[in-house]
């Protein structure tokens, strides 16, 4: 090929898209500046700006739904579609009809959000879309049994990282009360603690201060009347080869409040009060100030009481 020839190749190919003169059809001048063309050699820059687009409108949509995940709000049908009683579908039936109520309202709008915290109720049975959690407390002392802040040191703090589930102390003990304290947000369990016909058994260890005479745990055993009201009392005996004023004492009722006031009323001071057993639960295997998640056949047997 001649030298002639070979200058005459380039020059066809520079003069692409200056045909008679005009130079700025392509969008591309000698600085290569970019300006409006319809040219289709151009197609493949629009290209490259169209994926960009959708990348910031996904961003977007991230933070928006992170917010929402944020605040704690959940629609009423996955609320209720968690809990395990039906699907979502199901549960939008359920809301139309009037079967659902949120803090004491009838609720049938579509799409309704609410608070993990909020009442949420179906069928009059309230209902909670966190998984259930059962953990068995061995109390020291100094602890209060309460979930309100402001007051020192309370069950809550040992209990903290037992469960991400939001599970509350059936009944209570005294700050300086120990034994064992069950953990749970089973309503239906909680249920059987507090009924007041049937309840669960408590088992108690008691000092006092002085020897409990015979015709005072007699008393105690036939049922003693406080004020005009029966205080019921299961069991109550003294501890085998201990003194007289170690005391066993069974009841039913959640609280431990009704121990100090039989015995303050008979003229004895409590020294200590110890939960030894919930039922079948005993502190088994479970230190002062530990805990335990209970097993699935503790739970079945708790159900079935």
């Amino acid at each position: 090929m001649s030298r002639q020839q070979g200058s005459g190749g380039k020059s066809k190919s520079a003069g692409r898209g200056q045909e008679d003169g005009r130079d700025n059809v392509s969008g591309r001048g000698s600085d290569n500046a970019k300006s409006k063309s319809f040219a289709r050699g151009n197609a493949p820059i629009k290209k490259k700006e169209s994926p960009e687009k959708p990348r910031v409108t996904t961003s977007k949509a991230k933070v928006a739904t992170s917010k929402s995940n944020d605040s704690g709000e959940m629609r009423l049908n996955k609320y209720i579609a968690n809990s395990g009683i039906c699907s979502r579908r199901e549960a939008d039936e359920h809301i139309a009809i009037g079967l659902v109520t949120v803090n004491g309202k009838i609720v049938t709008e579509m799409g309704y959000k609410v608070l993990l915290e909020d009442d949420v109720r179906y069928d009059g049975r309230r209902i909670n879309p966190e998984k259930k959690a059962y953990v068995l407390l061995n109390k020291p002392k100094g602890f209060a049994t309460t979930t309100s802040d402001g007051k020192g040191r309370t069950v809550m703090d040992l209990v903290a990282n037992a469960t991400s589930s939001r599970v509350k102390p059936i009944g209570r003990l005294g700050r300086n009360s120990t034994g064992l304290l069950l953990f749970t947000n089973d309503e239906e369990i909680v249920k059987k603690f507090t009924n007041s016909k049937t309840g669960v058994s408590r088992l108690f260890q008691v000092e006092l201060d002085k020897n409990l005479k015979f015709e005072d745990l007699k008393s105690i055993q036939d049922g003693i009347k406080i004020e005009g009201k029966l205080v019921p009392v299961e069991e109550i005996s003294y501890i085998e080869g201990q003194s007289k004023n170690l005391i066993g004492l069974k009841i039913k009722n959640t609280g431990n409040t009704i121990i100090r006031t039989i015995f303050e009323h008979l003229n004895y001071d409590l020294i200590k009060i110890d939960c030894v057993a919930i039922a079948h639960l005993t502190k088994k295997d479970i230190p002062r100030g530990h805990w335990k998640h209970l097993t699935i056949q503790e739970i079945n047997t708790l159900k079935m009481l």
